[in-house]
């Protein structure tokens, strides 16, 4: 199911060179005041239900980056960066709505703070 998701994206804008996507995500996110980071961990019902597929979809959809990906306790975990706005979009939805299928008991957030230049040009999930 989560393929089927994946695939029907990459066609979603057909002709759009992933090179000028991420420009004109750098682009946006260089005039947009002061840049943020944050780690998460997401508890609950979280692994086997698409979770880190959504998370990045949200993350492309909201324009942040950062990546996402299981471990081995079961839980998600990962790092968001970009407009500190944005970044709280993206913390509310790890708090409260995920995937579907998903149950999200509890949300931590750690090391959070201001930083000058994003360290990632998108959102990716993690092996």
């Amino acid at each position: 199911m989560c393929r089927l998701f994946l695939a029907a994206a990459a066609v979603a804008a057909p002709g759009t060179p992933l090179q000028l996507l991420r420009r004109g995500l750098a682009a946006a996110m260089s005039h947009a005041g002061p840049l943020k980071s944050v780690d998460y961990e997401v508890f609950g019902r979280v692994q086997g239900v698409c979770f880190r597929m959504y998370t990045e979809g949200e993350a492309k959809k909201i324009g942040v980056v950062g990546w996402v990906k299981n471990t081995s306790t079961g839980t998600v975990t990962g790092q968001v960066q970009g407009p500190e706005e944005k970044v709280d979009s993206m913390k509310s939805w790890l708090s409260k709505v995920g995937s579907p299928s998903s149950r999200i008991d509890r949300t931590n957030f750690s090391n959070e703070k201001t930083i000058s230049k994003l360290e990632y040009s998108n959102f990716s999930i993690r092996y």
